[in-house]
């Protein structure tokens, strides 16, 4: 019901363009590391009904959203310094979200796509909190990206 980490693996690895590391991860959890609050994203099926909810920590939206459009370092780090994720970086992370998709739908019985991505403290609906903080199905792993830094991604299914 979730994707296998090759397969997270190679979307990062595809996008980025460069080989990423990936070990057991940390949940990621809504209220955030020191104010530095994750990025959600929701999953629907074919009749709109919410089937996965990937969770992805404020430093690995920073650092991969810097690595995707060639950003250096500097402007992650100023990111997560600032407690803001700059608007080009959240864009970056939510297209690798959206490629994301793939790998989920594939490991599912039922067709999925991303349906909305939800900014660091931007308000959540219910029922996609409810899924992001269950410990029910779920996939969490540490991605290392190189020359920026790491952080933790989780995926969450509704379809048990």
């Amino acid at each position: 019901m979730l994707p296998t980490r090759k397969a997270i693996k190679d979307i990062f690895d595809g996008l980025l363009g460069r080989e990423v590391s990936m070990t057991d991860g940390d949940r990621v959890v809504l209220d955030g590391e020191r104010g530095l609050l994750p990025v959600v994203a929701s999953y629907v099926d074919d009749h709109n009904r919410l089937s996965s909810v990937a969770t992805i920590d404020f430093k690995l939206a920073a650092y991969a959203g810097a690595a995707l459009g060639l950003v250096p370092l500097g402007g992650a780090e100023a990111s997560i310094e600032d407690k803001e994720l700059f608007p080009n970086l959240f864009e970056n992370t939510c297209e690798l979200l959206n490629v994301l998709a793939s790998p989920i739908g594939d490991a599912s019985p039922v067709h999925q796509r991303l349906f909305e991505t939800f900014e660091p403290g931007r308000g959540l609906p219910a029922d996609v909190a409810q899924w992001a903080a269950t410990l029910g199905v779920r996939e969490d792993v540490k991605i290392d990206i190189p020359g920026y830094g790491s952080g933790n991604l989780s995926i969450i299914t509704t379809l048990a």
